[in-house]
Parts: structure tokens; C-alpha cells; sequence
């Protein structure tokens, strides 16, 4: 069960009532295999009490089996407004739930198409032309981070644990290798927290790239290995554009990454990823049924791609469960081009309509030498 959910209403509480109460974070452990299932509760540390509406969701009798108690996993610390987050902060991901740490933070360009100012004078957009709408950008904050390995069989089914790919270094053009347990998440989604354990998070990367400084707050700096790793792989890492748009209560996130060259039968063959995260942001439980994607390449060529669901599944979105977020790939036979399109949303009631997926260029990097470095330090 991925039980790392949580609904948003809980959070805005949390948010009000910690500014007067700290929290301690804790996890249940199964005392017969000694293994931590991750549940996140709250309870603070002036009144002892235990948050109800979370209590509710993880702690109901279906969830607390015998041979389970309740472990501390750290205390929550204020959630900051402005400014942004430093790297070795811990944290829980607001929709996800995973204990997470930051590595380095990402200034991107958002192109929110919900929040764009409607023109004077403007006639209605006809169907099929929402690609026509001018969106300005603003700067808006990002971080890469590690996920811990103990929660990524409970966030499975909602999120990939292996979202972040390159391309081999080798003669394969389409062969493409991922780092697990690696993400982006977006500056309103950090929950922090702090732990007086030396290695609080478990990753395979995590004493490669931090060491333990307690004086420090947060108490891990980044080691030289994390620097160079940055530094090396940064034209493929890089996050510069998020696109955004909500469509009857569904917001789509797309966020495209350039993945590099390679060479094809006497061509040049440019292949991107693309993050996208699906979000129920209304009451209703929906479920995903089809896509239809048009994907239009600076070579002149247009292309369209339709299918049942996305990477072999058609998520449920509701109230506890409101997210889903999963990574694709594209090649071109250009540098450049751009995508947009629709999903097929359906209703309990058999009912569908089309959420709109913000159209997003596709942008390859002037220099284009050097391979991706990968696990290379």
C-alpha cells in the first residue's frame, strides 16, 4: 500500500498549527521483521498529542496490525516562505510523502498558462489552438534530491523512483541507463525536517556526495565528489523550463530535459525526456484512459502518437491519493520541436472529458561534445 500520501487539507493544517507547536516525525516498525515501514504521524512535542486527521489515514485498523510500534524519525521545522532551502536539508515531499534530502537547488523558468493575465479585447480560443496562448515566465525554484531507498517501494505506484535517465556511452543510440532514488522537486513541496542521526537518509549516493558536519545547520555539507558530479553532468541535469495548466480541476506539470546526440545511420538523432506530473486538485476521483500527444520536429515534420493510458498504467486520482508522476522519452531527427496534447480523463460515472497538456518546446544544447558522466567521479 503506498501509504506515503498526503492530502493537502491535513497539510495546510499542519502548516497553521506547527507555528505554535514543533512535531516529531515518526515511522512504524514491524518488530517481527524489524523492517521500517514508512508512515509519517505527528506528534508535538508540547502536547504529546498525536495529529487526528493523520492519525485517521495511517494509523486506521487496517494499518496497525500487532507487532508494529512507532519509531521518531526527526522534528519538522518551519516551512520557509521566502528564500530557498540550503543543501543537506531533510525533508518530507508534501504529496509523495518520501524522506528526501537536498542536493543543489535549480532556478527555472515556470509557465503557468492558469495564471496569465486574460488580454483586453481577446476573441475565445478555438478548439485545438490553446498552443496559440502567450505565457510569460517566472523565475521559480527547483531542487535535485535523493529519495530514501526505504520508502521507494511505497511511492511506486505514484511516482518513479527512476525518472532520472542518460544516455550510454556507447554505439547504442537508444540505450539509456537511470540513477534510482534521484528527483526534482519544486521549492512548495519541501516539508523540512531535522535528525540527529549521521545518515539519516539511506542511499547509495549519500556518503559519496555529503558528509556529516554537525555544526552546520543543516548539519551535512556537500562533498567535492557532489561538486564535480554537478559540474560534469549540469547540461543534462539542468532544469530550466516547467509548464503548467489545469483543465477542470487536473493539473498537468510538464518538465522537459535534454538528454543529448547521438549518431543513426549516417544521421543526428536528439533525444529528450519529460517529466509530467498529473494532479486531481478537486474532489472528484478520476482515472487517466488515454493519451494524445502531437509532437511537431523543426525538420517539418508532425507527428501523432495516441494510446491506452501512460507508461503501461492509467492511474486513479482521488482525495487521498490525488498525484501521479512519471517520466517518457523523445528522439528527433532536429535540434529542436515542440509537443502538446491531451489526456483522456474518466469520470465513476463513465463520463470523459480532455485535460490539456501545456505545449513545451524542445530545445537541444548549443555545445554538444561531451557524453554525460553518469556514476563517473
Amino acid at each position: 500500500m503506498a501509504a506515503c500520501a498526503l492530502r493537502r487539507g491535513f497539510l495546510s493544517g499542519v502548516s497553521k498549527y506547527s507555528r505554535k507547536h514543533s512535531h516529531r516525525i515518526l515511522s512504524v516498525t514491524d518488530i517481527n521483521s524489524g523492517n521500517e515501514v514508512f508512515k509519517p504521524r505527528l506528534q508535538c512535542r508540547a502536547c504529546g498529542l498525536l495529529g487526528g486527521v493523520q492519525q485517521k489515514m495511517f494509523m486506521s485498523s487496517r494499518n496497525r496490525p500487532e507487532g508494529k510500534i512507532l519509531e521518531p524519525v526527526g522534528v519538522f521545522e518551519a516551512v520557509k516562505q521566502h528564500g530557498k532551502y540550503e543543501t543537506g536539508q531533510l525533508f518530507l515531499h508534501s504529496v509523495f510523502g518520501y524522506r528526501g534530502i537536498v542536493l543543489f537547488p535549480w532556478h527555472a523558468r515556470l509557465y503557468d498558462r492558469d495564471i496569465t493575465p486574460p488580454v483586453p479585447d481577446s476573441k475565445p480560443e478555438p478548439p485545438g489552438a490553446h498552443g496559440s496562448k502567450e505565457v510569460k515566465g517566472k523565475t521559480h525554484t527547483y531542487y535535485q534530491v535523493l529519495i530514501d531507498t526505504r520508502d521507494c517501494p511505497h511511492i511506486s505506484q505514484r511516482s518513479q523512483t527512476e525518472a532520472v535517465t542518460f544516455l550510454a556511452n556507447h554505439d547504442d543510440s537508444r540505450a539509456l541507463y537511470a540513477i534510482p532514488g534521484l528527483d526534482y522537486v519544486s521549492h512548495e513541496d519541501i516539508l523540512p525536517y531535522n535528525s540527529a542521526e549521521p545518515i539519516p537518509i539511506q542511499h547509495e549516493l549519500f556518503e559519496r556526495f555529503l558528509m556529516y558536519n554537525p555544526p552546520k545547520s543543516p548539519p551535512f555539507t556537500s562533498r567535492d565528489t557532489l561538486k564535480a558530479w554537478q559540474e560534469k553532468n549540469h547540461p543534462w541535469l539542468e532544469l530550466s523550463d516547467v509548464h503548467r495548466e489545469t483543465t477542470e480541476n487536473i493539473r498537468v506539470t510538464v518538465i522537459p530535459f535534454y538528454m543529448g546526440m547521438r549518431e543513426a545511420q549516417n544521421s543526428h538523432v536528439y533525444w529528450w525526456r519529460y517529466c509530467i506530473r498529473l494532479e486531481n486538485l478537486g474532489n472528484e476521483v478520476v482515472q487517466l484512459r488515454e493519451r494524445h500527444w502531437r509532437i511537431f520536429s523543426l525538420s517539418g515534420t508532425l507527428e501523432t502518437v495516441r494510446g491506452r493510458g501512460v507508461v503501461g498504467r492509467e492511474p486513479v486520482l482521488s482525495k487521498e491519493q490525488p498525484a501521479f508522476q512519471y517520466s517518457s522519452h523523445v528522439s528527433l531527427q532536429a535540434p529542436s520541436g515542440h509537443m502538446w496534447g491531451t489526456f483522456r480523463i474518466e469520470r465513476t460515472d463513465g463520463s470523459h472529458f480532455d485535460v490539456r497538456i501545456p505545449p513545451f518546446s524542445l530545445e537541444s544544447n548549443k555545445d554538444d561534445k561531451a557524453p554525460p558522466a553518469g556514476y563517473t567521479f
